[in-house]
């Protein structure tokens, strides 16, 4: 059987971290939506269904699996699963059928030819002729539901995996506070002395070459990816970091994409950030409002409800944020952007590649400098910017030019207002 996965055309409810990836590519837990597919139907992908300006990068990025192009996989059954199926508790349907979540395709087992699919609408044209079953089971709506996830995914993938028991090197006086079989610590990783990992509620991976810092707590769930740094941190429980992230202060229940730096003090709480961002000191987010109720969110020009009361804010690829910056429950933080504390909590929603400077949102200085600035936090850990990187990052500035006019246009407007 060939195993293909695809994002339907929703992708869009998963920003900002879908601009620059498949929503294959998104975690929760441990892993990605794609590797909890494999592991729940027992092999690889074979081929992956993408919007076409991912097509480039995603080749690079899975070398070994087909994007887009079906043509070799015919003459045997083949299974397509919707990214937004993946958890912990899916399971491939047995019999040659289309599994549908209201309109949306979330997986099709067929014998049908299928070399002719090359894209999501190609792919509900074939599947609307199969037999057609209702599916009510797991599924991700919105990108916080990956957040919310998480705690529960960390421990489905530690029990799924191999890992366990210590590797690397844990100083004598460092303390695991719980049943030490919850605990994986892998080869060339350091945990200095008095650190505190609470394997209690959950257990706790630290992948190879991880280092953890004097005064570090971690408590499980938890995993800390390849290469990551822990400096003095309070990493509470649900947190999915790394690989090769720096992170101090407080972090809750969120999920950090590789490379990305929260290096000091500052809260940050059901989170969902990207690759290569930059938290400066003290940026906090609230994860909570003062009246406990449900967490709005904007996205697409809509303000949603979440239908949790702890939800904090999601961070798109290369953002910055200076010293002291403030953000609201339920912000949006979009790719490339730069923000300046002002004092007091940030707008919900900053467009990607604009500026918040001077309260107030703006276009900086455009986006061959924020490409610049890229570039160089990039090459301090020893990693070039890849031309298909570059031209993905231009190509999604054209793509949310017309929103970031907007917002533009009314903070001008305002401003000539006061």
């Amino acid at each position: 059987m060939k195993l293909v996965v695809f994002e339907d055309d929703q992708f869009d409810r998963f920003q900002p971290i879908s601009w620059l990836r498949g929503v294959f590519e998104l975690k929760t837990g441990a892993t990605t939506l794609a590797e909890k597919i494999t592991r729940a139907c027992g092999q690889a992908v074979s081929a992956y269904l993408v919007r076409d300006y991912l097509v480039p990068t995603l080749k690079r990025r899975a070398a070994d699996v087909v994007v887009n192009d079906l043509s070799g996989l015919g003459g045997d059954e083949t299974l397509f699963v919707n990214a937004r199926v993946a958890g912990a508790d899916w399971k491939p349907p047995n019999g040659n059928v289309a599994l549908w979540h209201g309109d949306r395709l979330a997986a099709w087992r067929t014998r049908s030819d299928i070399a002719s699919i090359a894209d999501y609408d190609g792919l509900v044209a074939a599947a609307t002729n199969a037999d057609r079953v209702d599916y009510s089971g797991p599924w991700f709506e919105y990108i916080w539901d990956l957040m919310l996830a998480s705690p529960k995914e960390l421990v489905a993938d530690f029990e799924a995996s191999d890992h366990r028991g210590v590797q690397g090197d844990v100083h004598p006086s460092a303390v695991v506070f719980g049943p030490r079989e919850q605990l994986y610590v892998g080869p060339g990783a350091e945990v200095h002395p008095f650190v505190c990992i609470d394997t209690r509620e959950g257990p706790v991976t630290i992948e190879a070459g991880c280092e953890v810092h004097p005064f570090t707590r971690i408590e499980g769930p938890c995993y800390v990816g390849p290469g990551t740094v822990l400096l003095g941190a309070k990493v509470r429980e649900g947190c999915s970091i790394g690989p090769m992230c720096r992170v101090g202060g407080e972090v809750e229940e969120s999920i950090i994409h590789g490379y990305s730096n929260k290096y000091h003090d500052g809260f940050l709480g059901h989170a969902y950030v990207g690759e290569w961002v930059n938290l400066g000191a003290l940026t906090t987010n609230s994860d909570l409002k003062n009246d406990y109720s449900a967490v709005s969110v904007s996205m697409n020009g809509k303000s949603l409800d979440t239908g949790s009361n702890k939800v904090g804010s999601f961070i798109g690829d290369h953002v910055k944020t200076s010293i002291g910056t403030l953000l609201n429950t339920g912000t949006i933080v979009g790719t490339m952007a730069i923000l300046v504390a002002t004092g007091a909590p940030l707008p919900k929603y900053i467009p990607p590649y604009t500026w918040f400077m001077g309260g107030r949102i703006g276009k900086g200085f455009g986006l061959s400098t924020v490409l610049k600035t890229a570039r160089i936090a990039m090459s301090r850990r020893k990693v070039d910017m890849h031309e298909m990187d570059e031209a993905l990052l231009r190509h999604v500035y054209e793509l949310t030019a017309d929103d970031r006019n907007v917002h533009l246009a009314r903070a001008r407007k305002a401003f000539a207002a006061r």
